[in-house]
């Protein structure tokens, strides 16, 4: 009975399969500045002073700590070689804490990139908002964006399921080399 329970809780909250992100390839990525760590010290982030150095993977994820944010962001670390050698930036956002990023950003993102905050603006600009159990907490859900130098969306993928995140994003970057 509770298995069934939370079952249909996580379908409501679109926890299982894919989604679509909401902005299309194409579309002029929202500007936006934020705070957050970079190897367990404060990190402020401005995207387009990002652009100017190349592509920037942004990348939602709902809540630090949790096993498919941890897995995601170890998916991540594990790969920054490859997405420095295609020129490109990776950061997290989470509507977590500064102190919970500092944590997370040493202990699951081992040092490698950034996490920052995403403010109720900036998740309702990227449209990931997920479905809020508790309404003092609002959280983004998993959706990851490639952006151009230019700031345009070259790839956008939506999916619960962390698995594919980094694979997508970094062959979007490296297309972009070509």
């Amino acid at each position: 009975m509770i298995r069934k329970l939370l079952i249909g809780l996580a379908a409501t909250l679109g926890l299982t399969g894919a989604a679509n992100a909401s902005l299309p390839v194409g579309a002029k990525a929202p500007g936006f500045t934020t705070t957050g760590a970079l190897a367990g010290k404060p990190f402020k982030f401005d995207l387009a002073s990002a652009l100017k150095r190349g592509p920037v993977v942004l990348y939602f994820y709902p809540k630090a700590f949790t096993k498919g944010c941890t897995l995601e962001a170890r998916a991540f670390s594990e790969s920054m070689d490859a997405f420095r050698k295609a020129g490109a930036q990776v950061i997290g956002l989470s509507a977590d804490d500064l102190g919970t990023l500092k944590r997370f950003s040493v202990e699951e993102c081992r040092n490698a990139f950034p996490v920052a905050m995403a403010s109720k603006k900036i998740i309702r600009d990227y449209q990931v908002g997920l479905p809020v159990v508790n309404k003092l907490t609002p959280m983004s859900n998993r959706t990851t964006y490639v952006i151009d130098p230019r700031g345009r969306i070259v790839m956008a993928h939506s999916d619960m399921d962390w698995s594919a995140h980094v694979k997508n994003a970094l062959a979007a970057v490296q297309a972009l080399k070509r």
